[in-house]
């Protein structure tokens, strides 16, 4: 396996991959026009720096995220992580989120901050790497009708 940094050229490859999880694992509506301005926006932010999961040629997935510099530190700000479904539960996505925090740790970050679904397979996810609930800071939210 390799892990490269992903750039605005790799998006065709990893959108099909975005699409069909998020649409088939998650019931989300993503279009092909949706995705990619999603994925766009991640990758053109600054302080971007997103890394693909290739073997053989092949992408097995992608992390996307950026720096974020607070007052004291620098934080990395994990967006999104996907494995395709076909290589999901074999340790990869494991062994790649290890890889991201050592290149996030790498580059100057204390720490990796990130927004999960509240359920069961993503608390066992990333609970089983470390993470945990946040006490000092809560997700809010305001929907307009």
């Amino acid at each position: 396996m390799e892990i490269r940094e992903m750039g605005l050229s790799d998006i065709q490859a990893v959108l099909p991959m975005y699409i069909a999880y998020y649409n088939d694992q998650e019931e989300g509506c993503w279009t092909e026009e949706t995705a990619g301005k999603r994925i766009h926006q991640v990758l053109s932010m600054e302080g971007a720096c997103s890394l693909i999961l290739e073997e053989d040629g092949a992408v097995l997935g992608f992390a996307m995220g950026y720096f974020k510099q607070y007052d004291d530190i620098l934080g990395y700000t994990l967006e999104e992580i996907l494995i395709a479904k076909e290589h999901q539960h074999k340790g990869i996505g494991t062994f790649f989120l290890r890889e991201l925090e050592r290149m996030a740790k790498e580059k100057g970050a204390s720490c990796v901050e990130l927004q999960a679904v509240n359920d069961a397979l993503h608390e066992a996810y990333y609970g089983k790497a470390g993470y945990h609930d946040a006490k000092n800071f809560v997700l809010k939210v305001k929907w307009f009708d």
